[in-house]
């Protein structure tokens, strides 16, 4: 391992004295790649470019009394050394461009140079994981002393210093905020699940589950949570996304853990696979619960080993790489009845959090909305608001039981964008709102007509009919009306739907039962047609 030190230069204390007088006086830069005991590799001095010279200066000066050490220059903008904020973000801005490598290198964070302030804000970054290193400070053996003095080095360990950790809590909040994609949510269990995996995206590399109903944000919420940890050099690698829904047969196995050039009919080449791709980054494996048994049982060997044997070769390859899981299934109906594997689900539920619907969060939607309109902005190039009179009609119907939000966060998302695309002037009016509450309206109940067997029925009933008729009739008529619709003639859907109570006749006749069947509803098998 190389030890790196990323420095402020000390426009006051590296710079004692001129020519050969500097020599005479201990500087704090100079003195932490003088010690007998530790080997600077690298020397990463940070300073603002006007103390360019001093720079030069102090880079050859270590190459001097260290020539091991390796000086590499990095500028900061901050016009006001004393504040905060100022110097906090420049430092924030060099932690998330730096490419830290922690495989090969240990950092050391020299916080005895610049101002008070300076060092806050090193120490703050350090705690934060956002500079991961320890820290070190120098001091010299006595005042104004020639030799090298003495370092120390802080290994942070925040379980010893509980007040100190509750004051930077505002780390813990700019995560939580930031996997909400910067929207201030209201609804409690939301923000509880948020909270939880804020903690368990810095701290954690276990399998996260994410479950709840389709287009509840799990997908979003993965990519987050990915580039959460990439702001807290958590990950190298990168966030590789898969539906597990389009994966089948060996294309399945294929495309997740690779094959061997010929290992099936069409294998010209050869492919490395997806769990490979995401080494040393993310793997996010939507739908989980359309995998197969076979590939469950593989992907459970490459979670728990880090290895796995690519399709149709006899060598195993690894790849370390952080599993999240999502599905609108109940794995544990399906582990139960065989159709997902109890020691898979056993692996991966150690961290599963269920993302509320829409409906379940309706106190969110406004806030929501206001993010749709900023988005459908960045990518139009132009503003887009509702009218006040538009607005309150559309976040009324929003909030009514009319309003279902099958899709969740997508309908709401597709409706945003037709009445952005389609306002006249950057303003979207109530005339539109009620345009798109028919639709929503429409396709909604077009779907749930789908579903609900009474609404079928009413199609060919006459209301009196329709109106007598018990679940059981509507649910029975919906059946026999989808074989007879299927079929060309009666006679054939009858033989489907009496294809074992007719063995037990001694005159079979479907069609005249079927005729019969359906005279008792006053129907006739033509209006099927």
């Amino acid at each position: 391992m190389k030890t790196v030190a990323i420095s402020l230069l000390g426009t006051v204390l590296d710079q004692r004295g001129r020519g050969k007088k500097r020599w005479d006086k201990w500087r704090p830069t100079i003195s932490l790649c003088q010690q007998e005991d530790l080997l600077i590799d690298r020397m990463e001095l940070v300073f603002q470019p006007h103390f360019q010279r001093l720079a030069d200066l102090v880079t050859e000066d270590i190459q001097r009394v260290s020539p091991e050490t390796e000086v590499r220059h990095h500028h900061v903008e901050f016009e006001d050394p004393w504040d905060f904020e100022e110097v906090y973000g420049s430092l924030h801005d060099f932690s998330r461009q730096y490419g830290f490598d922690r495989d090969k290198e240990e950092y050391l964070i020299h916080i005895t140079t610049g101002t008070h302030v300076a060092q806050i804000c090193l120490y703050l970054l350090t705690e934060a994981n956002y500079l991961p290193g320890r820290l070190v400070q120098t001091s010299p053996a006595n005042r104004d002393n020639v030799d090298a003095g003495s370092y120390q080095i802080i290994d942070l360990d925040l379980s010893k210093y509980d007040q100190i950790a509750s004051r930077f809590s505002r780390e813990h909040s700019e995560g939580t905020i930031y996997l909400k994609g910067g929207i201030e949510t209201k609804n409690k269990e939301f923000n509880r699940v948020i909270a939880q995996l804020e903690k368990i995206s810095i701290n954690s590399e276990d399998p996260i589950l994410l479950t709840g109903p389709t287009g509840a944000g799990k997908s979003q919420l993965a990519k987050r949570i990915y580039q959460l940890k990439q702001t807290r050099a958590q990950v190298k690698g990168r966030l590789v996304e898969v539906n597990c829904a389009t994966l089948r047969g060996d294309n399945a196995m294929s495309a997740l853990f690779g094959h061997k050039k010929g290992a099936f009919t069409g294998a010209a080449t050869q492919r490395a696979g997806l769990l490979l791709e995401a080494h040393d980054g993310i793997l996010f494996l939507d739908e989980i619960g359309e995998l197969g048994i076979d590939e469950q049982a593989m992907l459970l060997r490459a979670i728990e080993d880090k290895n796995f044997m690519p399709f149709g070769s006899d060598t195993p390859v690894s790849s370390n790489f952080q599993l999240i899981a999502g599905t609108n299934r109940d794995l544990f109906d399906d582990s139960r009845s065989g159709k997902f594997r109890e020691d898979l689900l056993a692996r991966i539920n150690l961290w599963t959090y269920r993302l509320p619907s829409l409906k379940e969060r309706i106190e969110d939607l406004e806030v929501n909305l206001d993010y749709e309109l900023e988005r459908f902005a960045q990518k139009a190039g132009s503003l887009v608001s509702f009218n006040k009179a538009a607005r309150s009609r559309y976040m009324k119907f929003a909030h009514s039981s009319e309003a279902t939000w099958r899709a969740n966060f997508r309908d709401l998302n597709a409706s945003i964008t037709r009445l952005a695309t389609l306002s006249d002037g950057g303003r979207i009016t109530q005339a539109a709102v009620d345009d798109e509450i028919m639709r929503l309206k429409h396709d909604w109940s077009a779907k749930s007509q789908e579903m609900n067997p009474k609404a079928i029925t009413a199609k060919f009933l006459d209301d009196e009919t329709h109106t007598k008729l018990d679940l059981f009739d509507h649910i029975q008529l919906t059946g026999i009306a989808k074989v007879c619709k299927s079929a060309k003639s009666m006679a054939e859907a009858g033989r489907i739907l009496f294809d074992q109570s007719r063995e037990q006749k001694k005159s079979v006749n479907d069609s005249h039962r079927l005729k019969q069947l359906l005279a008792k509803y006053g129907l006739d098998f033509s209006i099927f047609k």
